[in-house]
Formats: C-alpha cells, structure tokens, sequence
C-alpha cells in the first residue's frame, strides 16, 4: 500500500490539530481578552489597544509586581542550571557502574511521583516542624515548640526551587539516558588516555552531542519552573507569590473585569518564561567559549575527586529526600496523636482514611477516568504517527520536535487559561470529555518521547521477513512488532497515566471545578494546613501512577513467560 494513500497519512494531521491548533486559538483568544476586543479583528478603532494599555499597567502597578516576576525568572534558570548540572556530574562519573544501574533503577519510580506530591513530602520534611527538626529535637536543638523560621514559603523562593529541582532530576536524567545511546563512549577513553580527568573527559567530548539532543527537554524545565503553579501553591513565597499563581488569583476573582488583567499577565508570563530561555541561550554561548578557552590551554583538571563524591552526594540526597518524603505522607495519613517535638505519632488512627474515603473514592475514580482516557488516546496516536514514519520512510525533523515540544514550552497558564475562556464561549466547559482532551496536549509529548526511541532502534528485519512469508504491514505491526515492543509500549503508557494524573491547572481551570481529582483536592487541602488529610490525598495520587507502572513491568513478564527471546530483549 502506499504510504500517502495510507489511513495513516493523516495523522501528522492529527497531530497538529491536537498540539498546535488548541495553543494557538487559545492564545488568540488570550489576547482578545486581554485586548478586550468587541469591535471585532477587523475594526479599526483604537479603543481596544487603549484597553489593553490600561490592562497592562494594571499588572505592572500591581504591588509586588516585579518582585513575582522576579522570582519566575530566575527560579527557571537555577532550576534547570542546578539539576542539569547534578544529572550531568553523576552521569559523568558513574557511567556503567553498579551505583549507576542501582539508581538509575530508583529514578523511574522517583519519575512517576507528581511534582505536587513530591513538594508536600518536602514540606513535610524542612518544615519548621517538619521531621528534621524533629529528629534533633528537644535534646540537641532545645526546641520544645517549633522555631518561627520560613524555611517554607521564604521570600526569596529557594524552597519552592528546591521542591522543582526534586522532580527535574529525574526528568532530565530519563532524557539523557534516552540520548547516550547516539553517543560515542570511545570518546572518553580517548580524551582519559590523553591526561584528562574523568569528569572533564566527558564533558569535552560526550556532553556537547548529549546536550544537542536534551537541548528542547532543558527548555521544558525552564518553561516549567518559570511558571508552575501547585508547587508554587505549596511552597512558594506568599507575599509576593509568583507571577503565575498572581494570574491564577486574577483569573478566578469573582469581579470579571479582573479577567483582562488575567489575560495581560499572562502574556507577560509568557515574556517572563521566554527571556528564561534567552538567558539561558546567551549561557550557553559563554559555556561553549569557557571549555573552548580550557581546552585550547590544556587544561586536564584531574583532581576531581572532589567534584566526584560531590555528584554522587547530591543524586542520592535527591532521591533520598523525595522516598523519605513519601513516607512521611503516609506516616502522616494514619497519625493520630503527633505534637512537637515527638519524631514519631504517639497514636495510629485509620480517621483520616475512614472520613475522606467517600470524597477518595470519587475524585480516584474520575482521576483514573481521566488518566487512563488521556493515556489511551495519546498512546493510540503515538503508535499511529511512528508507524507512519516508519511507512513513509521519514524521521521526525527539528520542526516536528519543536511542534512536540511546544506545549512544554509554552506557560500552560497562558495557554490553558485561554482554552479556559475559549471553552467557557461555547458552554463546553466542565465536562469530562474536555479535561481529557487537554489532558492529551501534555500526555501525548511525554509518550512520544519516551517510545520514539525504542520505536526507530527496533530491527525492522523482523518486519521484512514476514512481508516476505506474505504477511500485511498491519498483520506485521499487530503479530511481530507490538509484542516484542510490549514492554516499552506499556512504559510510555504508564509515563502518560502519570502525567495526566498530575496535571493541576487544566483540571482545575477547564473541568470549572466540576471534575475534581486527587491533585485538585489536595492542592486546595495544602491551604488549610491539616497535614493529616493531605498525606491521605498525597498517598493515593502516587499510589495510582506507581501502581500502573508495576503493572506495565509485570505484564510482559507473564504475558511472556514462556519466551525467553522476548523477555531478555525487554531488559535490554
């Protein structure tokens, strides 16, 4: 059959339609809101550009204004410098070690966790009553009550960059190993050989081409962190908050003139996330310039030991904190009894569990409605577009990994708040079909990714020796490449499940608060403080992704067990 004659010939279609087409009206009705446009696109009065003015310096006046965008900016850029860096050390020095292979076995885990979660078990941790202050309290801190410190929640938003850099790591460590196999290791034999230090040696002669290919997922941190807005809720500054949970506020004050307000702050947040980028892409011409310089003198730094132990200190603190964390949410789902400065609950209690388990029932119910409903779909699709390369004989250009890349990239405060306001105009708002389907836009990049490289490294000889024996590209696609690919089909599934289950914003800005879900409910519990009931919430929306996942590795072991061929290119 012919490839543009294929079904499959519309999916880039698809696609497009899903990724770019809901950005883009989204973001042109942002700005007619903001405009407040009523004489329509084609009117030529000033009075719109007169409303925006007033709408803009309503936000720049706002008090406060430019400390919030302040801390958007550069908590997007040391979020992305310091887990970067930490990911880059550890796999500089750990490469092919047993250390290596023990974490990078811990980290996938560690990815499932949502970004909500993970900052409640931070929380939960650094607090002035948190567990460390606990742990040397009374005897060696001499604390009988907790001490007034803002460790959470401080002005200068360092807890809130601590809680994204958490869940970054893992992230970037996930994209990284899924660029190594590109690289050439010989390289770094090479480079040692010559007097180099290990750790040098990898960053002259493998990290330029790993970072090529992590180049568009580290602006997706960037664009994250600038912009995020649950961990921002549970621990970032107050007052000021960030420029995004302002312009969540602005959007749902009951006065709806506020509502242009929204929409011009959003465009700034959008301006604020992309000069993050350009900054950081003016740094990465001063890095390049800096190693040429070091390598042009000679320079081998070969005391790195330092620097080595360093890389292993910090990849294990962070997943340490992250499982410590999770632990003192379930500690916390069945305490009774727990006063400062008692390390541990002096009464176990099933309360929490047993008040909340109606409201549990039905907000995990519709979650994994959602979840599964927004994975499926995306999955389907994902399938249907690398097939479709695959059939056409084409690899996805730089301009299709932009297009992938771009809800990433984009505040979905900017763009989301737009569908908001788009799917309010046509009284599609609230229902559960439109949560999934945004859903799709942040499921369906994160799915891509993680099965395109599995996808195009598959030995298509299979492929060719059943075309052979008579066999339909279908029949080869459903009988041969599926089941061997089983494994990482149902991985990148489980990434989608995960994903979905922690999107924050488009439930809560697209579902009007009629679809509520376990990251919703306990986003808005984190304001009343009672820890008790989040860590009940926070446990079961982990337990839901981490639960998929177990499925997702123990289902081609049984499915297979009698193929031994199989299972040992699923480990490989």
């Amino acid at each position: 059959m012919n490839a543009k004659s294929s079904p499959l010939a519309i999916v880039p279609a698809l696609v497009l339609a899903l990724l770019l087409i809901p950005i883009g009206v989204a973001t042109l009705s942002l700005l007619g809101t903001a405009l407040d446009w009523k004489g329509g696109w084609w009117s030529h009065s000033l009075e719109p550009l007169q409303s925006a003015s007033g709408s803009f310096e309503a936000v720049l006046n706002t008090p406060g204004f430019w400390t919030s965008a302040g801390l958007s900016y550069w908590i997007g850029i040391l979020t992305a410098l310091i887990s970067l860096t930490i990911v880059m050390l550890f796999i500089a020095t750990f490469l092919s070690s047993g250390w290596f292979v023990w974490i990078w076995g811990i980290m996938k885990p560690v990815l499932a966790v949502p970004h909500a979660v993970a900052a409640f078990g931070l929380l939960f941790l650094i607090a002035p009553s948190g567990f460390l202050i606990r742990l040397v309290s009374p005897e060696l801190s001499g604390f009988e009550r907790p001490p007034d410190w803002l460790v959470v929640n401080d002005p200068a938003g360092l807890s809130l960059a601590l809680g994204l850099i958490l869940k970054e790591i893992p992230f970037l460590f996930f994209v990284t190993m899924a660029a190594l196999p590109q690289t050439d290791f010989r390289r770094t034999r090479i480079a040692a050989s010559m007097g180099y230090g290990r750790i040098w040696s990898w960053f002259l002669s493998v990290f330029p081409g790993v970072y090529l290919q992590i180049r568009l997922p580290v602006f997706a941190v960037i664009a994250f962190a600038s912009s995020t807005i649950d961990v921002a809720l549970i621990l970032g500054p107050v007052a000021p908050p960030t420029l995004s949970v302002r312009i969540l506020h602005w959007m749902n004050d009951p006065d709806l003139s506020m509502r242009t307000t929204a929409a011009a702050g959003a465009i700034i947040q959008v301006a604020i996330t992309l000069l993050a980028v350009l900054t950081w892409w003016a740094g990465e011409y001063l890095v390049l310039n800096l190693g040429r310089m070091a390598a042009l003198r000679g320079w081998r730094f070969k005391r790195d030991k330092f620097l080595r132990f360093l890389s292993s200190l910090l990849m294990a603190t962070s997943v340490l904190v992250v499982s410590v964390g999770l632990v003192l949410l379930a500690l916390w789902s069945f305490a009774g009894v727990w006063r400062f400065p008692d390390a541990l609950p002096r009464v176990w209690t099933l309360r929490s569990w047993s008040a909340e388990a109606s409201n549990l029932w039905a907000t995990g119910v519709r979650a994994t409605i959602i979840a599964l409903g927004a994975a499926t779909l995306s999955l389907a699709l994902v399938l249907a577009s690398l097939e479709n390369e695959y059939r056409s004989n084409r690899r996805a250009t730089r301009l299709a990994w932009w297009t992938i890349y771009v809800p990433l990239l984009v505040p979905q405060i900017a763009f989301v708040g737009g569908l908001s306001v788009l799917f309010i105009r046509f009284s599609i708002d609230g229902t559960l079909w439109a949560v999934i389907l945004v859903h799709m836009i942040f499921t369906y990049p994160y799915i891509y990714l993680t099965l395109s490289d599995p996808w195009n490294t598959f030995d298509t000889r299979y492929l060719s020796v059943a075309r052979s024996l008579g066999k339909s590209m279908n029949r080869a696609f459903w009988t041969i490449r599926l089941p061997i690919l089983l494994r990482p089909v149902l991985a990148a599934f489980a990434l989608g499940f995960a994903v979905s289950i922690a999107q924050y914003l488009p439930t809560l800005l697209i579902g009007a608060g009629r679809q509520p879900t376990l990251t919703t409910e306990a986003i808005a519990l984190a304001s009343g403080g009672n820890r008790r009931v989040i860590g009940t919430y926070a446990l079961v929306q982990t337990l839901l992704p981490l639960i998929v996942f177990a499925l997702a590795n123990l289902v081609p072991k049984l499915l297979w067990a009698n193929r031994a061929g199989l299972q040992v290119r699923s480990v490989e």
